[in-house]
């Protein structure tokens, strides 16, 4: 763990009393990737809070109803849903709580729509745990410097697709329809990989 992590991790104490939470902070782990969860889960535990695991959008909603966390971790799609239903239901239940959504399929549209939704942070998978526990702790955010390594062309047409898409609530059909291309042909890069 480097320094500055770690300077962060060891100023627990003075973060904890700033935001007001429990002596050993709650956090809820949602998660169906079982191997990630469990790696997150143990870093996450060593770094002194108290974790509770899901690894369904239903029985995530159960942990939030009956004792809403300090803390969570989010991955952003399941295989019935998304887990900007959980972000929704965990700002209800707790407005102080501080929200990280973790995903394999990060892009631009999705991380404004998690941050408009209440997140504070949206991270790509993988990330290090000690990048998710930053991203929960920090509570100041400085500007990042400029990339040196800013998007590609490709990059830049898969991010204006993804936000295009989010506008039409995922519905192909109209997304082509507005982005002027076939539909077959949409689905087609839909269905690659994010270019670099």
């Amino acid at each position: 763990m480097n320094a500055g992590i770690n300077h962060e991790l060891m100023g627990w104490n003075a973060t904890r009393s700033t935001l007001n939470l429990p002596d050993k902070p709650t956090l809820l782990l949602v998660d169906d990737d079982a191997s990630a969860r469990g790696r997150l889960s143990r870093a996450l535990s060593d770094h002194g809070f108290d974790l509770t695991c899901a690894d369904n959008l239903d029985d995530a909603l159960v942990a939030i109803r009956r004792d809403p966390p300090a803390f969570a971790v989010i991955e952003l799609r399941f295989a019935n849903g998304s887990g900007m239903k959980l972000v929704h239901a965990l700002r209800e239940a707790r407005r102080d709580a501080r929200i990280v959504i973790l995903t394999g399929f990060g892009n631009i549209a999705s991380a404004v729509a998690a941050v408009k939704a209440g997140a504070t942070d949206f991270l790509a998978k993988p990330s290090a745990p000690e990048d998710v526990a930053r991203a929960l702790l920090v509570t100041e955010r400085t500007l990042p410097s400029p990339s040196e390594n800013p998007m590609s062309a490709a990059r830049v047409r898969w991010e204006h697709i993804q936000r295009v898409l989010e506008l039409c609530h995922g519905n192909v059909s109209e997304a082509a329809r507005r982005l002027s291309m076939h539909r077959r042909t949409l689905q087609r890069i839909l269905g690659k990989r994010a270019p670099r």
